[in-house]
């Protein structure tokens, strides 16, 4: 059973509206993009900050903090865009099944520790079969770039 969703405090809402801004403007890590995607029921659009993964030659998303709203509307949708200054892009996504997951998610939090360590069960320098135990607990996209209407 995947792991409960761990929601930002009030101080994290704050400095993700922030850096979300910051990421707007084309300021900021060079790692981090403005994930935007329409509610599944609303269909308003929601944004957050997000950090990329680059592995094997191709772009991930992961959910470091479980299946947050995010991933479901962007299930619902399909597909993503990710905005960094004016740059615009749009994504399709494939969710990948657990078993895919590990060495994903070992490269993340060995990547981005500083920032998501709090969210993840098992030590950045943990062999990859500890990351197949948590593999459930955070949903991981591939991210095929598709052209903007």
């Amino acid at each position: 059973m995947p792991a409960a969703v761990q929601a930002p405090s009030s101080v994290e809402r704050g400095l993700n509206r922030v850096l979300g801004f910051v990421v707007s403007l084309g300021i900021g890590p060079s790692y981090c993009r403005e994930l935007v995607v329409p509610g599944r029921k609303s269909g308003k659009l929601y944004s957050t900050p997000v950090n990329m993964l680059e592995h094997d030659g191709k772009l991930w998303l992961v959910a470091p903090r479980g299946r947050t709203q995010w991933t479901y509307n962007a299930e619902a949708a399909g597909e993503v865009v990710l905005k960094r200054g004016s740059s615009r892009t749009r994504y399709a996504i494939r969710a990948t099944q657990p078993e895919e997951r590990p060495v994903l998610l070992k490269h993340y939090l060995e990547t981005y520790a500083s920032q998501v360590r709090r969210f993840f069960k098992v030590a950045p320098g943990a062999p990859v079969s500890e990351f197949a135990t948590i593999a459930g607990d955070h949903p991981v996209y591939e991210l095929t770039m598709k052209t903007m209407a």
